[in-house]
């Protein structure tokens, strides 16, 4: 073992002691800064001898902090595994129109007066079944590789899905439908109850544990097609299951929370950055950032004014900032290995 492999693997260890120490801070507080009984941090007595205290931050911040975590826990190793997939650092959990695909069942759904079942799984199935065209679309294009094939059918399909959200919108009761429609699309956990984590944990728990599990599988398939057959690999068939996989993820957080951009973008960056190291680490790593990121941005959220501000505004305002950070320092490099 090289004296490099050596300081890798430290660093990691670092990372993932430190971000595990910030998540539970973060968390800690996020269960006790609220408005009840007055504005700022609730003192933890009270929630033996209130029994209003107990039950809001049971009934409502703990399901939307589990909530949260688990979000930015799908989108950051979702975005980490598209990254790696495509050998491009300008991908995310929504490049193949997945999060276009699930905000129009979730409209569609709203549009028809569906109840919470029905809109979760409608925005559930679109979710996947933009992947599905956009995986169809791309073998039916007969020039270029299979990545290009897939980045050029995943911007048509967003592009439709996008489109057809704007029609629903268009046509959704502009009093009692509309309202509800825009505010979903800017994404949120104010809705965040145990119900709806329940039927949205299983399929992202899934999502995140098996794309872990295969980590090493994802580095040999960012390689080219004759490159990953040679070491063992099937990019035919396993980047399409590498890519459902993630799917399935940001389609059931998508389903739950609306549209929240920019963590599966953003976040990896930040930890290769901090990793110095494109390995396989930077998946889990990309998890535990991406859990730390949305329950900050959902905190500062719900904290910043006397009203709640929609999360995925939040995250896009830090996104954004942070990611022109890395463009002016030069963090982001367009290039495949």
């Amino acid at each position: 073992m090289t004296r490099e492999t050596t300081g890798d693997q430290a660093r990691a260890r670092g990372f993932f002691l430190l971000g595990g120490l910030i998540l539970l801070a973060l968390s800690a507080a996020a269960l006790l800064y609220g408005r009840y009984p007055a504005p700022g941090f609730m003192s933890p007595a009270s929630l033996f001898s209130d029994p209003m205290a107990g039950d809001i931050v049971l009934l409502i911040r703990l399901p939307r902090l589990l909530g949260a975590i688990l979000t930015g826990a799908v989108l950051g190793a979702a975005g980490c595994a598209f990254q790696l997939l495509f050998a491009n650092p300008l991908v995310d959990a929504g490049f193949l129109g997945v999060t276009q695909g699930a905000s129009f069942g979730a409209a569609l759904a709203m549009a028809a007066g569906g109840s919470l079942w029905l809109i979760f799984g409608s925005a559930f199935g679109f979710g996947l079944l933009a992947l599905s065209l956009a995986i169809v679309l791309a073998r039916s294009i007969r020039f270029g590789g299979a990545v290009l094939r897939l980045i050029l059918s995943g911007i048509a399909i967003a592009a439709f899905f996008a489109a057809a959200v704007s029609l629903v919108k268009f046509t959704a009761d502009p009093l009692r439908q509309l309202p509800d429609i825009s505010y979903w699309l800017m994404g949120g956990l104010s809705g965040m109850y145990w119900e709806l984590l329940a039927l949205c944990a299983p399929p992202a728990l899934l999502s995140v544990s098996l794309l872990v599990l295969m980590r090493w599988r994802l580095l040999i398939l960012s390689l080219d097609d004759g490159t990953a057959a040679s070491l063992g690999a099937r990019p035919r068939l396993e980047r399409p299951l590498a890519l459902g996989l993630a799917a399935i993820g940001a389609a059931a957080v998508t389903a739950a929370a609306g549209p929240v951009s920019w963590v599966g973008l953003i976040v990896p960056h930040l930890a290769r950055l901090l990793l110095r190291s494109d390995g396989a680490a930077s998946l889990p790593a990309s998890a535990l950032g991406g859990a730390i990121f949305v329950l900050l941005c959902d905190t500062l959220a719900r904290s910043l004014f006397s009203v709640e501000l929609p999360l995925g505004i939040i995250c896009a305002l830090l996104g954004t900032a942070v990611f022109f950070g890395l463009l002016v320092g030069r963090r982001v490099q367009v290039t495949r290995n």
